[in-house]
């Protein structure tokens, strides 16, 4: 299996090509699941809900990306996800909104003691956004698998995106990603973010992504990442920051046991 994630990496690498388009933001997961860009097939409970600000900075390209996410948990396997981003200094002069990304994720298959937990996900984005960060809108779906072993929780998120504008080229991203658990509340996270994308017809984009989440109180959540460009080093790289709110699951309550003497 390692071998085979190595040599898919190693042919995405040997495709070279230079990128002149926009780095499309699309949908994103909050925390707590997922890692930055990766999914995980886990969901909020029927109910629960959760907001994101989050903040971006890019190098070479240099700009600033503000984003708002919310989720809201339909049931304990349907999710519906939002995603608004905002374009600063783009150029050095262009601001404005991206398309907003709206998402429904299903997780059909739940995890077992060997088997893998599923999810797809339904997207589409409106054409909400300044002509220089739009695509007119876009269609597409996804399909999201998650395996925990021990401390480490690995995702696999597998895209497929049609433009609005027939100009463009459909897009495809593919995301190996995991987050491990070093503390109770602490997380280590990474990903491989591949992308071909709407202004290529071959992979255009690798970027490696690490950092962390800490959970500073039960229902806030802080990621800190820096990314960076394996390929064509546009952008050279990125600093990824967000802080979520998410509703807290309900506690558990401990039976306590008294022996007589």
């Amino acid at each position: 299996m390692r071998k085979c994630f190595l040599l898919l990496v190693l042919l995405f690498l040997s495709i070279s090509e230079n990128v002149h388009g926009f780095d499309i933001t699309g949908l994103q997961p909050g925390s707590p699941y997922g890692a930055f860009s990766a999914f995980s097939a886990e969901s909020l409970l029927k109910g629960k809900v959760s907001f994101t600000t989050g903040a971006e900075i890019s190098k070479s390209p240099d700009f600033y990306r503000f984003l708002l996410k919310s989720a809201y948990g339909i049931t304990d396997t349907i999710e519906f996800n939002m995603t608004i981003p905002y374009i600063s200094q783009w150029a050095n002069s262009i601001d404005g909104f991206e398309d907003i990304a709206l998402g429904i994720k299903h997780r059909f298959f739940d995890e077992g003691k060997y088997k893998p937990s599923v999810a797809y996900i339904l997207n589409g984005s409106l054409s909400s956004g300044r002509k220089e960060f739009s695509t007119d809108g876009r269609y597409g779906a996804g399909i999201v698998i998650s395996k925990r072993v021990g401390p480490f929780n690995g995702h696999a998120n597998l895209f497929y995106e049609k433009p609005g504008d027939s100009k463009l080229e459909d897009e495809i991203i593919l995301i190996p990603g995991f987050d491990f658990a070093a503390a109770h509340n602490f997380k280590i996270l990474a990903e491989l973010f591949m992308r071909k994308s709407h202004y290529s017809d071959k992979f255009d984009s690798i970027e490696g992504r690490v950092g962390y989440r800490i959970q500073t109180t039960d229902m806030i959540f802080t990621n800190f990442g820096i990314g960076f460009d394996l390929k064509n080093r546009k952008p050279e790289y990125r600093i990824l920051f967000s802080v979520t709110y998410a509703s807290p699951s309900k506690k558990k309550a401990i039976k306590k046991i008294y022996e007589e003497e």
